[in-house]
C-alpha cells in the first residue's frame, strides 16, 4: 500500500449520477416522460477529491467502485483532475449509482444505490493505514459505512487532521466526534446531530456550533449557503460572509467547500482563514452547472470579487 504523504486523502463514496429532467416528478404509480439520460461522476468522496486536486492539492482517493463502465468513468475523471487513484479498490459490487430526476424549478428527487460504496470495509481501511497515517489531512463523509469511517479515524497518524462532513446525517460515536477538526455541517445536518433539541437546535448557527463543540468536536464549521459560513473552536467563533455571485447550480457546492477547506487546513491555514478560502471556492462552483465539472482552479478562485 502507498505510504507517501499526500496533502489530502479523501476516504468516501464515488457514484455515477444518472440524471433525467422531467416536467414534474411522478406521483406514486405514475409514469412521466423525461429528457435524455445524462451520466455524471459524483459521490461526496469523489467530489471532494476532484475539488481539492483541481485547486492544486496532492490528493488521493480511497474508495471502492465496481468493475464496470461507471467505475471506469469515475476513475478516468479522478485521474483527469490530478487525483491519485491508486488506493481506489475495484470490484465486490456494481459501482454506486444515484438516480436523479430534476424538474424545471431545479427541485430534485434522488434514490441512491450504494453498490460498491457499501463494500468499503474496515479491513480495507486497515490495509491502507500507512496511507492515512502519512496524510496531512483525511476527509470523510457518511456515504460509506459508519464503521468504516470509525476505522479511518483510528488509522490516522498523530499529526493527521480529520475533517468530517456527516452527510447523510447519522449519530456519531464519541471517538469519531472527538476526532473532528472540524466537523463540517449545513443547517439540516446540524439540526439532525443535535436531535432537534429546541434548546440547542433553534435558529442560531452560533448556538448550533457551541452545542456541537460541547458534544466533543474539536472544531465546527457550519455552512450557510449564500450567507457564507461560521467557524468555531475553543477560542471563539468567526462569521465569514458569502461571496456575491450569480448562482446557476448549487449541486456539489458543499463538497467543493469541504475539499478546499480540508486542503487549506493541511497547508497550515488557521480555521477562519481556511473557511474564507473555502467560501470562495463554493461560490465559484455555483456559477456553473453540475458538480465536479463546475469546480474551479486556484486561478479562477483568485479572480472572484472580494
Amino acid at each position: 500500500m502507498l505510504t507517501e504523504g499526500h496533502d489530502l486523502v479523501v476516504v468516501g463514496s464515488a457514484n455515477a449520477d444518472l440524471v433525467i429532467g422531467v416536467r414534474r416528478r411522478p406521483a406514486a404509480g405514475e409514469t412521466v416522460l423525461g429528457s435524455d439520460l445524462a451520466t455524471y461522476p459524483g459521490g461526496k468522496g469523489g467530489n471532494q477529491a476532484v475539488a481539492a486536486a483541481r485547486l492544486g492539492a496532492r490528493t488521493a482517493l480511497l474508495a471502492r467502485v465496481g468493475d464496470d463502465a461507471h467505475g471506469r468513468l469515475l476513475l478516468d475523471t479522478q485521474r483527469a483532475a490530478g487525483v491519485d487513484t491508486r488506493p481506489v479498490l475495484v470490484g465486490g459490487a456494481p459501482t454506486g449509482v444515484a438516480l436523479i430526476t430534476v424538474d424545471p424549478s431545479g427541485d430534485n428527487s434522488i434514490v441512491v444505490s450504494p453498490g460498491a460504496n457499501a463494500r468499503l470495509t474496515s479491513a480495507d481501511i486497515e490495509a491502507a493505514a500507512p496511507l492515512l497515517a502519512a496524510a496531512r489531512v483525511v476527509s470523510l463523509q457518511l456515504e460509506i459505512p459508519l464503521e468504516t469511517v470509525a476505522a479511518a479515524v483510528r488509522a490516522v497518524g498523530p499529526d493527521t487532521r480529520v475533517v468530517l462532513n456527516p452527510s447523510p446525517p447519522a449519530p456519531l460515536p464519541p471517538d469519531v466526534l472527538a476526532a473532528c477538526d472540524p466537523l463540517v455541517v449545513n443547517e439540516h445536518e446540524a439540526r439532525s446531530l443535535l436531535d432537534g433539541d429546541p434548546a440547542e437546535a433553534g435558529d442560531d448557527p452560533a448556538a448550533w456550533a457551541a452545542a456541537l463543540l460541547g458534544r466533543g468536536s474539536r472544531s465546527v464549521v457550519i455552512t450557510l449557503g449564500p450567507a457564507g459560513a461560521l467557524a468555531a473552536d475553543r477560542r471563539g467563533q468567526t462569521r465569514v460572509p458569502g461571496v456575491p455571485v450569480e448562482a446557476v447550480d448549487t449541486t456539489g457546492a458543499g463538497d467543493a467547500f469541504t475539499g478546499a477547506l480540508a486542503w487549506r487546513l493541511g497547508t497550515g491555514d488557521d480555521l477562519a482563514t481556511a473557511v474564507r478560502y473555502a467560501v470562495r471556492v463554493g461560490a465559484a462552483a455555483v456559477t456553473r452547472p453540475g458538480a465536479q465539472q463546475s469546480y474551479p482552479t486556484a486561478a479562477e478562485v483568485a479572480a472572484l470579487p472580494d
